[in-house]
């Protein structure tokens, strides 16, 4: 079973700080939308709010079109899955899972440790628990670690059952706050693949929580970034990196962050990056910026429309690709990355290509604009004399 989400205006003040700023979102049914943005952002608290653990201070949260805001959490039909994993340590794995079919379907009698055995009339009641509990086990691949207790446990481990116990309830939507946040990086990467897959097998709603782009990015159905207790954009992994609304968005997704160069456009219109020249036009003119991603550079390439001369600073290898850290013409500061694959590298190096000054180019297809404000602004597409044409820029994507 799978529901919609609709999060509606929700507000939430913690004292004189205002934490949520009227944030709305819809979920559809069996989506995979992820709520991301850095830590103090307000992302952990909408994820309680939904679940019904804290109450907003204004605003609607809605399952399958009906209001919940007045349920307690367990009326809700949701499953959450904590950062901590929240396991008992005095109970097995198996009576972990079980515990919230226990609350369920048990009277309060029957789930007495010594007595509860002894109620007559649970017997069939208690066979379905566990033939349930094992089912769902199987589907997380820790049958074998049913009778063992969480600390005989490693993290991974701890993790799929924290994922079978909030499963086990069959809920309309699940709900995941940063469940990868305390596994290493390489057991992070491998549960990433295994919350996928279950997402698929599952069909199920699921509302994950994290700070994390890289999860973001490779999990989602949609995205939706999160600042400062407001969402920014909403959109698909691929719009949200190649497409950003704010200059704000721009420098959150991606790794390495964006490379924001100041420019200027002048009265026609025309960009200037550092003093040079570029194909780009805008229907404005003045102060603006130019986003630029590392892999949209090349080095020294006879085709890039927008070339700067630059210097290299440093070099990081990462495997198949090499990141070079330049200092372009007008930066007094800082560092523009370039990605380049490391055979690109080799030979640039090999031939002398990085010594002294050096091009630095990208397509002008490439390049994000952003207004003094830093809201995305499009491109004047340029008329056959290459001058500005003087029909409507295109409009962006709201967020």
């Amino acid at each position: 079973m799978t529901a919609t989400v609709s999060i509606a205006s929700i507000e939430k003040n913690f004292g004189a700080t205002k934490t949520l700023k009227g944030v709305s979102v819809d979920v559809a049914a069996g989506e995979f939308l992820t709520l991301v943005g850095p830590s103090g952002c307000g992302k952990s608290t909408l994820l309680r709010i939904i679940a019904g653990l804290i109450p907003q201070d204004g605003g609607t949260i809605s399952i399958d079109g009906a209001p919940v805001d007045r349920l307690p959490p367990k009326a809700r039909d949701v499953s959450m899955v904590f950062q901590s994993y929240a396991l008992y340590p005095h109970m097995s794995v198996r009576e972990n899972i079980a515990t919230p079919l226990n609350v369920r379907h048990l009277s309060r009698l029957s789930r007495l440790p010594l007595v509860g055995g002894l109620v007559p009339g649970q017997a069939a009641t208690r066979k379905d628990i566990r033939e349930q509990v094992e089912r769902v086990a199987s589907q997380v691949e820790i049958e074998a670690l049913l009778d063992r207790r969480p600390a005989q446990l490693s993290g991974g481990q701890r993790q799929r059952v924290a994922l079978a116990r909030a499963m086990v309830r069959q809920p309309r939507v699940f709900l995941m706050d940063e469940p990868l946040s305390n596994l290493d990086a390489r057991l992070r990467v491998h549960m990433r693949g295994e919350l996928s897959d279950l997402h698929r097998r599952l069909g199920a709603t699921f509302i994950y929580v994290t700070h994390d782009q890289v999860e973001a990015m490779s999990m989602s159905s949609r995205v939706a970034l999160m600042l400062g207790g407001e969402i920014v954009q909403v959109a698909t992994p691929d719009e949200i990196y190649s497409n950003p609304t704010d200059v704000r968005v721009a420098r959150f997704i991606g790794s390495p962050e964006i490379n924001l160069l100041p420019a200027e456009a002048d009265p026609q219109g025309r960009i200037s990056i550092a003093g040079h020249a570029t194909p780009l036009r805008v229907m404005t003119h003045g102060p603006l910026t130019v986003g630029l991603r590392p892999e949209a550079f090349a080095v020294n390439d006879d085709n890039a429309k927008i070339a700067i001369p630059a210097r290299l600073l440093r070099s990081e290898r990462l495997g198949h690709d090499v990141l070079l850290h330049v200092r372009h013409d007008g930066q007094e500061k800082g560092s523009t990355a370039v990605r380049v694959s490391a055979a690109e590298f080799d030979t640039l190096r090999s031939e002398g290509g990085l010594s002294d000054t050096f091009l630095i180019g990208a397509r002008a297809k490439a390049a994000l604009l952003f207004d003094a404000d830093g809201k995305r602004i499009a491109a004047a597409q340029a008329s056959p004399a290459g001058k500005a044409s003087s029909a409507p820029a295109r409009e962006m994507a709201s967020a």
